[in-house]
């Protein structure tokens, strides 16, 4: 270890420390003369202490497979939504104005630039009486187990989609 200030070596098993100017540093015998030595490393000015409560957002949260969505986006959302819209005879602004959002977020929807979340989908499908939500099925990945190269993939496991 050596001092801030001038260089030298500073015994590790007992550095002194000094108040300069204002910073507290790690100093040798001679320079700690500038300044106020300090018995102890000073504590913070303003600590907040818990009086035996535990902090609220300490609690670490186990994730269940519940957890995970149980609906999805149907894949050519943009396209339905487009549809049935023009079904009812409706402009983007009259569509935007039934469900309360931006012609531009109509827009960008049906160009499929843009992915609804789930409270926005729900709107949509209330408003044009249109499932854009599908279930999702569970996967037992304890049938993949066994499979016939015994070796667990991604690609055994994933439902593809076919168009």
């Amino acid at each position: 270890m050596e001092c801030e200030i001038c260089g030298k070596p500073v015994p590790e098993n007992n550095p002194i420390r000094a108040e300069i100017e204002g910073s507290v540093m790690v100093v040798c015998k001679e320079c700690s003369k500038l300044g106020t030595v300090q018995k102890a490393p000073p504590k913070p000015k303003y600590v907040k202490q818990n009086k035996g409560k535990k902090p609220a957002n300490t609690r670490k949260r186990n994730y269940s497979r519940n957890d995970e969505p149980s609906e999805e986006l149907i894949e050519d959302f943009s396209f339905e939504v487009r549809k049935a819209r023009e079904a009812k005879d409706w402009s983007r602004e009259d569509l935007g104005r039934k469900i309360n959002e931006r012609v531009s977020v109509i827009t960008r929807i049906e160009t499929g630039k843009m992915t609804p979340d789930t409270k926005l989908t729900k709107k949509l499908e209330k408003a044009l009486n249109i499932k854009l939500l599908e279930k999702v099925d569970n996967v037992d990945l304890n049938q993949f187990i066994n499979s016939s190269s015994g070796e667990r993939t991604l690609g055994n496991i994933m439902k593809i989609k076919r168009k």
